[in-house]
């Protein structure tokens, strides 16, 4: 009898841990003079985030239908039904390359060499001032007022990066791009291809696209690209990102295809030769600020918004990215877009400062600044998983961190984290908030599981932040299930209502 009172009264407990898990969302203040409302601790439930490394059934399924398009036909009717602006946004979990990881282990150190790789990219890119590069415009066709798409996850691939599927050419032909807030260009792997990395779907033909149109030497957008070349009269690209991946082929103007909403004339590079970190992707959709992004061809027509939630890794769902008005939620709080014409492609905002516990800790403000001389300062970049911090604010959140989790049992370092923990003996633990200041007044606590993230099955978390030399990155982990708009027209980069 006592056994059975004592199993009874754990299960009890249990459930009340749920449920004191699931009130803890992630928090968003407009008030920066008190930290009263902010909370101090929240829990974390070890288990449920362990179990979400492993493979979803959903991703296994998409992994044994090889590349026949993701169930489109049923998926995408369904969304297009229910709201046909919102597109979902995906990790490369689901996205089947012909190799996909079971272990978590193994992903996890593919996805932040990766990283480390990006981020090394990014500084070289700042350090030698090519923050963009100018790829010119097209004329555009676009007539409804907002549409979206699905996003998916990476993760299973050894990638912190999230894709869209979208149809190019006429008739469409989906395909996977990934979403890269920092990029100034839209581009895929083109037939006929002398050197492709491998991707999930055909490579595109351009020769069986009725709207595919070659743009000339003499082009007003072959004037525009800043490594113009030009080769039987048609206008070439060639695009390098530092890390040793590159495109290379010839511009040309297409239709791209989101759920129900056809976009033409897009310029677009058409890749013969391509070699980098894309894997399973068909190229990438270049969401930054510079002129031939897929944003700045949008131009006007929807008011330079665009919107995102990038699901959480592990659970399952589908995230969203929308472009035009409804990108602009009420409700949400907003922090102005900094101008860096170093780095115009990029979208900084202005950090304050860090808390911990509820409390801010002692870091000035400068370390997070633009300088004089347009270095340093805070990015928001999707295509970043970790967030990275200057060295002296990275310390002072380090140090404050482990001075509130004592009573955790700490674990070696794991590639690029410092700060690991040894949960394998715990169902749920307590630990102290995380918080972004910003400079206008809001505060953005973000949830447990976005900054103490699994590193294996077996238990190791880590403290998924990083210093730098370079500038600040708030990287997608700290992003994901918080809903965030940009309005680039009007300079402003908003959090919330929502939660995804």
């Amino acid at each position: 009898m006592a056994t059975t009172k004592a199993v009874i009264l754990l299960l009890v407990v249990a459930v009340v841990l749920l449920n004191l898990l699931i009130t803890h969302a992630t928090a968003i203040s407009a008030s920066s003079s008190t930290l009263d409302s902010h909370p101090d601790f929240q829990l974390l439930n070890v288990i449920e985030t362990i179990d979400s490394t492993k493979l979803h059934p959903a991703a296994a399924a998409v992994v044994t239908d090889n590349y026949q398009e993701l169930s489109t036909n049923k998926k995408e009717t369904k969304t297009k039904k229910k709201n046909k602006w919102k597109l979902k946004l995906l990790h490369r979990d689901v996205i089947p390359v012909g190799k996909n990881h079971s272990d978590h282990k193994t992903r996890f150190h593919e996805r932040m060499n990766r990283d480390i790789i990006r981020v090394e990219s990014l500084n070289r890119r700042f350090s030698s001032g090519g923050g963009s590069t100018s790829y010119g415009g097209g004329a555009y066709s676009y007539h409804v007022e907002d549409f979206g798409s699905d996003v998916v996850s990476g993760m299973d691939q050894g990638s912190g990066e999230y894709f869209v599927r979208i149809g190019v050419g006429s008739p469409p032909r989906s395909q996977y791009m990934v979403i890269d807030s920092g990029s100034d260009i839209v581009w895929v792997q083109c037939q006929p291809c002398s050197q492709c990395y491998r991707q999930s779907d055909p490579v595109f033909d351009p020769s069986s696209s009725a709207s595919f149109a070659g743009v000339s030497c003499a082009s007003s957008v072959c004037g525009r690209l800043e490594n113009a070349g030009c080769h039987a009269g048609r206008c070439r690209y060639e695009v390098s990102y530092g890390d040793g991946s590159y495109t290379k082929g010839t511009l040309a103007l297409e239709t791209l295809t989101f759920g129900r909403t056809i976009v033409r004339n897009v310029a677009i590079g058409c890749g013969h030769r391509n070699r980098g970190m894309f894997v399973g992707a068909a190229g990438l959709l270049g969401l930054g600020g510079g002129s031939l992004s897929f944003i700045g061809q949008l131009g006007g027509q929807t008011g330079g918004a665009f919107g995102y939630c990038l699901v959480s890794r592990g659970s399952g769902a589908d995230g969203s990215m929308v472009f035009g008005r409804r990108a602009i939620p009420s409700g949400a709080v907003w922090v102005p877009l900094i101008r860096n014409p170093r780095a115009p492609s990029f979208y900084f905002v202005g950090l304050a400062g860090l808390g911990v516990g509820g409390a801010r800790i002692p870091v000035s403000q400068n370390v997070f600044q633009l300088s004089d001389s347009e270095y340093g300062g805070v990015i928001m970049d999707t295509g970043t998983a970790v967030t990275r911090l200057p060295t002296a604010a990275y310390v002072a959140l380090r140090e404050a961190f482990i001075a509130s989790t004592a009573n955790l049992p700490r674990a070696s370092r794991v590639s690029l984290f410092d700060t690991c923990y040894n949960l394998n003996d715990f169902a749920v633990v307590r630990v102290p908030t995380v918080s972004f200041y910003f400079t206008s007044g809001p505060v953005l606590t973000l949830p447990a599981r976005n900054f103490l993230i699994p590193v294996d099955n077996m238990g190791t978390f880590c403290f998924a932040f990083a210093p730098t030399s370079g500038p600040g990155i708030i990287g997608n982990i700290q992003q994901e299930g918080i809903q965030i708009s940009v309005d680039a027209a009007n300079g402003f980069l908003g959090f919330g209502p929502n939660t995804c």
